[in-house]
């Protein structure tokens, strides 16, 4: 594929025209105009770029949108140029998963930018995508040839898989025939690296089945011939029968699928079932893993059909229990991040996928839920582990000194400037460097971000040389970027340099069962630190901070314990007074049939707290300690919203 062979879709001529000649100065070869789908789609075929700018709304009944989900799976690369910047728009063509977006009007330069971060993300898709391959071949032929049992190895090629197909449950047989005995075997994912062999004793101890009702249940299952993935609402569809899949849905609470097709030589399939809690959890680039390691697992199954310790050959009076999870030969890479929860798990999986790479990762994440430990693991399974860590809290830069911060400056190049000054970029060189809330970045240096990013090279300012850095970025924000992008506050095309492979951070809220955990974790730290004897948390306190809605997440939860630890007069807490539930929970919000704006529900808030507080804003018990935000902050928002002192309007 050429990627300097560009076609425009664009239905008006004076801005085709306009594009096509930006791009010929570039030295891109433009193939072809087209002003609506019919038309692109019959020069794809006829040109075959290597690259397509697009229009959202064309000529005809078709849309952009419409020819976007065409290229994907041409696996041609595609930006969007277009007017609507609006947030639905944003929303429907960011599903289509475009490389970039530039608005109209724009500036020759706007365009050539974004078409060059455009083909880095596609560039760097397509490298990930080759050593992926690459890593995944060499694994699973490692599994082949280990003296493991088939049912370690099964598990093996499982866990191989689990950063590219996530799942909490695996299931692998074959179609049940009517007078065959039942065989099926699963793994439920309990941890990080641990799992629970799911054999035919377990299910029906688990399940409260005979084994003729679990075969009976199995030949009901719908037998897939090609890969195939269900999000919840298909998945509803399919299972409206008693099935197997349906079986291990309701018992394990699941709401994704993908089936896996594996043909063996006999003419039969084997099935590789993955289920995941998540919903949506399974699209195609889960498919393009899959197919990609068929042959090999093919050649696995059919090694193991025949095999004396096959763990489909039927045993007769099997029926110990087996309780075995993953040995514990490698230590914990996430040690120290409490949880099990599938989304916390997820994120693992996520760190694991990208930590080898030097792609760009973009952490989202509300405040207090981990984005800065997600960030260390990731430097600390990367290639560049051994060089340097550079943290920067974006929010923290008064803004006359973020490019002195960041670039660093010379000797003299501005009063109080006596000497000269190496930027964290430059200290970050061939190692990674962490911008912490970058939403908070002021619109100037993004620009000059940008600019670092795109050239790999700073200035000091004041200086006159330009210096060439080897950095890898992480980046992690708790704002809405792609609502500060179609309001204008944050760059599109920083968004999508920075934006190559997103972690999403889930609230607090949403891994409740990681709840007594994180208490008890908390609880050891602080009963150390004051040299108390406390036990733990009485069952009760614990099912009502599983009750509350944390919107401090982790951080709160940690004052939280710290608070008490101090008060307790016993060896248990059996008393805790959480803060008052000022923010309802999302559920509540969405019944509301008053829906207010952002500012009127962060002031009443505000208001809220400080009523509570009777008006006190610092130390113990001030509003400030309530809400779980340093006092100049609360004094900040204060202003900004017009709060007097006396909590009056």
């Amino acid at each position: 594929m050429n990627k300097k062979k560009v076609l425009v879709v664009e239905d008006e001529f004076i801005i085709a025209d306009v594009l096509a000649n930006i791009l010929k100065t570039a030295g891109y070869e433009v193939c072809g105009i087209a002003d609506s789908v019919k038309e692109a789609m019959q020069m794809i075929e006829e040109f075959a770029p290597g690259f397509v700018l697009l229009d959202i709304y064309l000529k005809g009944k078709l849309t952009g949108i419409d020819l976007a989900h065409h290229l994907t799976e041409k696996n041609i690369p595609f930006i969007y140029i277009s007017a609507n910047s609006n947030q639905k728009v944003l929303e429907a063509a960011k599903v289509t998963n475009p490389y970039g977006f530039v608005i109209k009007p724009f500036r020759e330069k706007d365009v050539l930018i974004a078409l060059d971060i455009a083909l880095y993300r596609y560039e760097n898709q397509m490298e990930n995508g080759l050593r992926q391959n690459a890593v995944l071949q060499k694994k699973a032929a490692e599994i082949l040839a280990s003296a493991a049992s088939w049912t370690y190895k099964i598990l093996q090629m499982g866990k191989t898989l689990q950063p590219y197909v996530p799942f909490e449950f695996l299931s692998v047989g074959m179609k049940q025939e009517a007078d065959e005995s039942f065989y099926e075997i699963g793994f439920s994912r309990i941890g990080f690296d641990e799992y629970q062999f799911i054999g035919c004793a377990e299910l029906m101890v688990i399940t409260n089945r005979k084994e003729h009702e679990l075969a009976k249940l199995k030949a009901n299952d719908q037998a897939d011939l090609m890969a195939t993935w269900y999000d919840e609402f298909e998945l509803d569809m399919l299972l409206k029968s008693p099935s197997l899949k349906k079986l291990y849905v309701e018992t394990y609470n699941l709401k994704s699928h993908l089936s896996v097709p594996i043909p063996v030589t006999t003419g039969k399939f084997f099935y590789f079932n993955f289920y995941s809690r998540r919903v949506g959890a399974y699209q195609a680039d889960n498919l393009v893993v899959c197919n990609r390691l068929q042959p090999l697992l093919s050649n696995f199954m059919q090694s193991m059909l025949y095999a004396s310790d096959s763990p489909f050959i039927a045993k007769a009076n099997n029926h110990e229990i087996n309780r075995q999870t993953t040995p514990a030969g490698q230590a914990n890479p996430f040690s120290g991040i409490i949880g099990s929860s599938h989304l916390l798990l997820n994120v693992f999986d996520n760190v694991i996928q990208v930590s080898k790479s030097d792609s760009s990762v973009l952490i989202l994440g509300e405040s207090g839920t981990g984005k800065e430990k997600i960030a260390e693991r990731i430097h600390s399974l990367s290639l560049r582990k051994d060089k340097p860590f550079i943290r920067i809290n974006c929010a923290a830069l008064p803004t006359s000194l973020i490019d002195s911060e960041l670039f660093g400056h010379e000797k003299g190049a501005f009063t109080g400037a006596y000497e000269r000054k190496t930027g964290r970029f430059e200290q970050a060189h061939t190692g990674t460097i962490f911008l912490d809330e970058i939403g908070e970045l002021p619109l100037e240096s993004q620009s000059k971000l940008l600019r670092v990013l795109q050239e790999k090279e700073i200035e000091r300012i004041g200086g006159r040389t330009t210096i060439k850095t080897d950095v890898r970025i992480i980046a992690a924000t708790n704002r809405n970027l792609d609502k500060e992008v179609a309001e204008g506050r944050f760059r599109l095309d920083l968004f999508y340099r920075i934006n190559v492979f997103p972690i999403v951070m889930p609230p607090l809220r949403d891994r409740k069962e990681d709840i007594p955990d994180l208490a008890a974790h908390f609880l050891n730290i602080y009963a150390r630190k004051t040299g108390k004897t406390v036990r733990g948390i009485a069952p009760q306190v614990i099912a009502n901070m599983q009750q509350y809605h944390w919107p401090g997440n982790i951080r709160e939860l940690e004052n939280l314990i710290e608070r008490n630890v101090l008060l307790t007069r016993d060896d248990m807490i059996t008393n805790m007074v959480l803060p008052t539930q000022l923010e309802q929970p999302p559920t509540a919000t969405l019944a509301s049939a008053t829906v207010t704006t952002m500012s009127e529900g962060e002031r009443a808030h505000i208001l809220a707290a400080l009523k509570k507080c009777n008006g006190k804003i610092w130390g113990e018990g001030g509003a400030a300690s309530l809400l779980n935000i340093p006092p100049t902050t609360l004094n900040s928002k204060m202003k900004k919203l017009g709060i007097r002192k006396d909590f009056g309007a």
